[in-house]
C-alpha cells in the first residue's frame, strides 16, 4: 500500500486525428501526497492539461485515448472505475478548477444553484442546506451571499474564478487540480487569488496539483515541482531545490529566460526553437534539437530517470555519465 493521495504510473495518452497520432502524454509518472501541493510546469503544448484531464477520465473520446498505464487514487485505480462511480468521485473527492471559468461555467444558471447543485449531488442533502453551503462557500471566496442569484457575466473575471473555486471546494475534496487558475486575471487579481487558494487548502487540508507556466506561482505555493516536455516529466524535485539548483537542460533555460533582480544582463538567454510537432516526435531525448548540450547519443537513447539526490529526478544522458555536463 502507498502512502500516496495520487499516483501516476506509466500515463500515456494519445489524440488520433486526420493528421496523425499526437503523443500527448508518454509514460507519465508522477505521485501528490495528503496535504502537499505539486506544481505542474512547462510550455503550452507540453501535456499538462491532458494529464489534468486524464486524471478525472475527462479527456475528449473522440479523439483523445489513455492507451496506457495506472491513475492510483488511495490506490484504487481510476481508469478501472466506471463512468457512473467516476461521477461519484469527480468533484467530490477530486475537483478541478478550470482556466477559463467563463467556458467552465453555464452561462444560463445564476452561479448560487450551480454550487448548489453539487453539493446536493455528492452531499446527499437537500436543497436548504445545500443553499446554505452555498451561501458559506461564496463568502469564503470573498463574494456576499446575497450575490448567489446573479448569472456568470455580471461577475468580473476575478469574481468569476473566485465562483470555480468556491464550487470546486464546496464537497471539501482531498485533492484540487488547478489548471492555470490566474492565467487570465491581472497581476494584483492572481495575487489575491493565489492566496485564497493556499489559505482554503491549508483550512480544508486538500492537497493540490497547480497546472502553470509562471514559475513564480510555484516558488510561491508549492512544495513539489514536475517540470514537463513534450508530454513526459523531465525533471521533479521539491521547490527548493529546482530553484537553488535546476539540473535538465530544459529547466535550466527555462531559469535563463527570468530576468533577476540580483544580476544584470544585456540579454535575457531563451531557450532555442520551439515545442517539437505531437505528431511528429524527435527520437530518443525529445529536447536534444534545442539542447545546447546535445550529442549524437542523445538522439539514439531513451534517458532513464536518474535519482541524483534524495527525491530530485531527472530525465537526461548527463547524469547517467554518456554526455559531457555543464563546467560548474
Amino acid at each position: 500500500m502507498s502512502d500516496n493521495l495520487l499516483e501516476i504510473k506509466g500515463l500515456t495518452v494519445e489524440y488520433r486525428t486526420d493528421g496523425g497520432t499526437v503523443q500527448a502524454v508518454t509514460d507519465l509518472r508522477l505521485s501528490i501526497q495528503k496535504g502537499e501541493t505539486l506544481g505542474l510546469v512547462g510550455e503550452t503544448g507540453a501535456g499538462k492539461t491532458t494529464t489534468a484531464l486524464s486524471i478525472i477520465q475527462l479527456v475528449p473520446n473522440p479523439p483523445g485515448k489513455i492507451v496506457g498505464g495506472e491513475v492510483l487514487f488511495k490506490n484504487n485505480d481510476l481508469l478501472k472505475k466506471k463512468p457512473d462511480q467516476m461521477r461519484r468521485i469527480r468533484g467530490n473527492k477530486i475537483s478541478m478548477i478550470f482556466q477559463d471559468p467563463m467556458t467552465s461555467l453555464n452561462p444560463v444558471m445564476p452561479v448560487g444553484y450551480q454550487i448548489e447543485e453539487a453539493v446536493m449531488l455528492h452531499q446527499r442533502v437537500g436543497r436548504k442546506e445545500a443553499q446554505q453551503q452555498s451561501a458559506k462557500m461564496l463568502e469564503l471566496v470573498g463574494i456576499p451571499s446575497n450575490r448567489e442569484g446573479d448569472y456568470p457575466h455580471e461577475f468580473s473575471g476575478g469574481m468569476r474564478q473566485r465562483v470555480g473555486i468556491a464550487m470546486a471546494l464546496s464537497c471539501n475534496p482531498e485533492l484540487l487540480i488547478a489548471d492555470e487558475p490566474t492565467t487570465a486575471l491581472d497581476v494584483t487579481i492572481q495575487a489575491q487569488v493565489l492566496e485564497l487558494m493556499q489559505s482554503l487548502r491549508k483550512e480544508f487540508g486538500t492537497a493540490m496539483m497547480l497546472i502553470t507556466h509562471d514559475l513564480g506561482i510555484v516558488a510561491e505555493a508549492c512544495d513539489h515541482v514536475a517540470i514537463m516536455y513534450a508530454g513526459s516529466v523531465i525533471e521533479y524535485a521539491d521547490v527548493k531545490s529546482l530553484f537553488t539548483d535546476p539540473k535538465h537542460p530544459y529547466t535550466r533555460g527555462l531559469f535563463g529566460s527570468i530576468p533577476s533582480l540580483d544580476e544584470e544582463v544585456d540579454r535575457l538567454t531563451p531557450i532555442k526553437g520551439l515545442m517539437p510537432d505531437p505528431t511528429d516526435l524527435p527520437p530518443a531525448c525529445r529536447f536534444h534539437p534545442r539542447c545546447p548540450l546535445a550529442q549524437d547519443i542523445c538522439s539514439q537513447q531513451v534517458p532513464a530517470n536518474t535519482e541524483i539526490s534524495s527525491g530530485h529526478v531527472v530525465s537526461c544522458l548527463i547524469y547517467e555519465g554518456l554526455v559531457p555536463g555543464y563546467e560548474e
